[in-house]
């Protein structure tokens, strides 16, 4: 058990590195006078690459200071290159603005952080009620193509600083979107960390996140969309407000009864800060809104860390809805979190059912692994 940062203050700017550069299609630029730019390899607003390109800088540099002023700017198929920096504040992304793309000029998702602290129970400005959930997200994108690079999305909420407050889940990512891709990003944050979700119980949202590296304590990742998570970092968080175990759920899904297709973790791996056998796998989420939901989640050839309870990986999260009833699977995992003991506690795919919970079989034609 490694030993847990003092303050969430200052996560925006510590652990899980993003990885290696991606190429996405933009030549690099000539250095101008010698001086590197803040933009790296991407261009300048002085060396743009493209009409679509914007670029962001909080210091002034760029087209704007603030990720919501490029998006806006912007229109489909725009690229937002983003310097350097802390971006404090929300973001959304409406539905018409597709196929929009933002990276992180420097490569490096730690660099590069979008962080605000509402929570669900926090309340509005205006007075009309607190956020919600949906309304806690420091980013919102509802548009479909949608892709992001070597970014860090962040709700940096805490329940220690608001101790009467009962709504403590804080979003850090909401994507509703079909084909959204995340490659080398980061996702912090506590309770609701990433939700992984659709615009409305009738769409199938795709999505595909590739090299992240997600943490939480409750249900961090969760929603309805159908998404790929492959060669992912999951976090558990330890905590100070509770005396024992469990701490904590990584999955949380809710997937419509009749989408064939919800979560599927391949070759990933899940680390915890708690002490051994204090987080649960996961549990399903059945909503108010949506009570015909088979909440589903195959975790395959994945390193399950001694932060997982290996005896009872799975649990409720209501009573009616028991998680035997739902579809809940595993395949070829490894590590002591992964241990089979009990085995009516763990579902096992059969090599056959395996060739059904592939990348290529929950996204269909859409590739966005390749050319990364």
């Amino acid at each position: 058990m490694e030993r847990p940062s003092v303050s969430r203050r200052s996560f925006v700017g510590a652990a899980a590195g993003a990885g290696a550069a991606l190429a996405v299609g933009l030549a690099p630029p000539a250095r101008a006078r010698g001086r590197r730019s803040p933009f790296g390899r991407y261009g300048s607003p002085r060396a743009r690459l493209n009409a679509r390109i914007l670029y962001v800088h909080p210091g002034g540099l760029g087209d704007h200071t603030t990720v919501q002023a490029a998006v806006d700017a912007a229109g489909s198929g725009y690229t937002l290159v983003v310097a350097p920096g802390t971006y404090r504040g929300t973001v959304a992304v409406d539905a018409a603005r597709t196929e929009m793309t933002w990276i992180g000029a420097s490569d490096d998702a730690r660099d590069v952080t979008l962080v605000h602290d509402n929570a669900a129970g926090t309340p509005k400005p205006d007075g009309s009620g607190t956020y919600g959930t949906s309304g806690s997200a420091t980013v919102t994108l509802a548009a479909d193509g949608f892709t992001a690079r070597h970014l860090t999305f962040a709700n940096d909420w805490l329940r220690a600083d608001h101790p009467g407050v009962s709504g403590t889940q804080a979003v850090a990512l909401k994507a509703q979107g079909d084909r959204s891709a995340f490659h080398h990003c980061r996702f912090l944050g506590h309770q609701d960390t990433l939700y992984a979700d659709t615009r409305a119980l009738s769409a199938f949202a795709r999505q595909y996140y590739a090299y992240c590296h997600v943490e939480g304590d409750v249900d961090f990742v969760f929603g309805r969309a159908t998404a790929v998570y492959e060669h992912c970092h999951f976090r558990t968080l330890t905590r100070t407000d509770l005396a024992g175990a469990p701490y904590g759920f990584v999955f949380a899904p809710s997937t419509a009864g009749a989408n064939p297709r919800g979560y599927l973790v391949t070759r990933s791996r899940v680390t915890s800060g708690a002490p051994d056998g204090y987080y649960k796998l996961a549990r399903p989420w059945v909503p108010s809104s949506d009570t015909t939901a088979r909440p589903m989640l195959t975790v395959r050839e994945t390193r399950l860390g001694p932060g997982v309870d290996a005896v009872a990986p799975y649990t409720n999260m209501a009573s009616g809805y028991p998680w035997q009833d739902q579809r809940f699977a595993e395949y070829r995992n490894t590590g002591p979190g992964a241990v089979v003991t009990v085995p009516e506690n763990r579902p096992q795919l059969t090599r056959a059912e395996a060739g059904a919970h592939t990348r290529e079989a929950y996204l269909g034609d859409w590739t966005p692994w390749k050319g990364r």
